[in-house]
């Protein structure tokens, strides 16, 4: 169970570009620019719990299990359907407006958004 733990970020790449193209505020992108997102992962099989809490203390849960379509949350809120896949222990899946993937390389969590030619990329250490 890889994934499982408590995760810090440690440095993200794209980060300004990235939020600006979803559309989220400035002031919002500014306080979440150096926050250190703590990312909360329980896996058991393929079930899995996944929340990320944000800069203003929000919190999002997203549950899934691998295969299967179920209910997902962006931080803004906005609720829809997806199912998440795992091929070579890389976890992805296709959020409203990106692509989103993650993966365990060289004991970190490495999170990948990408929408169009604009990439975010995340890299935490594990707490």
């Amino acid at each position: 169970m890889a994934f499982t733990g408590r995760w810090e970020t440690e440095t993200q790449e794209g980060y300004d570009a990235f939020c600006k193209l979803l559309g989220i505020p400035d002031d919002i992108i500014e306080k979440g620019r150096d926050y250190k997102l703590i990312t909360e992962v329980t896996q058991s099989g393929d079930d899995f719990s996944w929340t990320q809490i944000y800069p203003t203390d929000a919190k999002v849960t997203n549950k899934f299990t691998i295969g299967k379509e179920c209910d997902m949350e962006t931080i803004g809120g906005k609720k829809f359907k997806a199912t998440v896949s795992m091929e070579g222990g890389k976890l992805s899946v296709t959020f409203p407006n990106y692509h989103h993937t993650s993966e365990i390389s060289g004991g970190k969590l490495v999170e990948t958004s990408k929408a169009g030619s604009v990439v975010l990329k995340r890299t935490s250490r594990k707490l």
